[in-house]
């Protein structure tokens, strides 16, 4: 069994029969949403239902027979259980390397708790040591956030499509991944800093949000708590 299947068969036991549950989006989401088909086909769980944060997660929950909901009809879910990027000491996160970020936060904000399951090589000490931090923006005039970016110690990218025009999220937008080489300072003052940006619609910056990560690495699930 992969670290990824580890941390996500261990995220099945936070799930109680009758809940409503956000799905996230990513390699290590989509092994929860297969441990979880496997526990309601079992009989193990009853009555759950998710709520997607991508057209990706909607289709294969879909194809696993996991019943679906909206969130307008479910404003809160019992909990979202998706992956992330890095992994502060203090379960502060980056997230959004699928392109998801945006409804990922939408769903796990509305959650009475988000659950982030990762492997052991997610866990940082401190965040954009590793990963590029996704920063989601409107098309329109999208170039000139580059030079904005780059004044705020961003080594920014638009990201690209697999046919090399820009890439679009579900959403409509194009994403810049920026890589901080020194990692980030201050996660929230950067954070606020990009939302303040006309434009500059979301950015995978996961403050205080996540209560519980289930860190997975060869032998064990290390679960962290803020």
């Amino acid at each position: 069994m992969s670290p990824k299947q580890r941390a996500a068969e261990a995220a099945i036991d936070f799930v109680q029969s009758g809940m409503v549950i956000g799905l996230g989006t990513g390699s290590t989401a989509d092994q929860f949403l297969q441990a979880l088909a496997a526990a309601l086909k079992q009989g193990k769980l009853r009555d759950v239902r998710g709520v997607p944060t991508s057209r990706h997660s909607q289709q294969r929950a879909g194809q696993l027979g996991i019943p679906l909901v909206s969130l307008p009809d479910y404003p809160r879910p019992d909990i979202t259980i998706d992956g992330a990027d890095e992994v502060a000491p203090n379960l502060d996160l980056i997230k959004g390397l699928g392109g998801a970020l945006l409804r990922e936060k939408i769903v796990a904000q509305n959650s009475a708790k988000l659950i982030i399951i990762a492997d052991a090589g997610k866990s940082v000490t401190k965040l954009g040591a590793r990963s590029m931090l996704p920063v989601e923006v409107t098309p329109f005039a999208h170039e000139i956030h580059e030079p904005f970016l780059r004044t705020i110690g961003a080594s920014p990218t638009l990201r690209l499509g697999p046919g090399g025009s820009p890439f679009v999220t579900d959403n409509g937008n194009y994403i810049y991944d920026c890589r901080f080489p020194k990692g980030i300072d201050k996660p929230g003052e950067l954070d606020s800093a990009l939302r303040a940006r006309a434009g500059i619609v979301e950015t995978g910056l996961f403050l205080g949000m996540a209560s519980i990560a289930l860190i997975a690495d060869e032998n064990r699930v290390r679960e962290q708590r803020r």
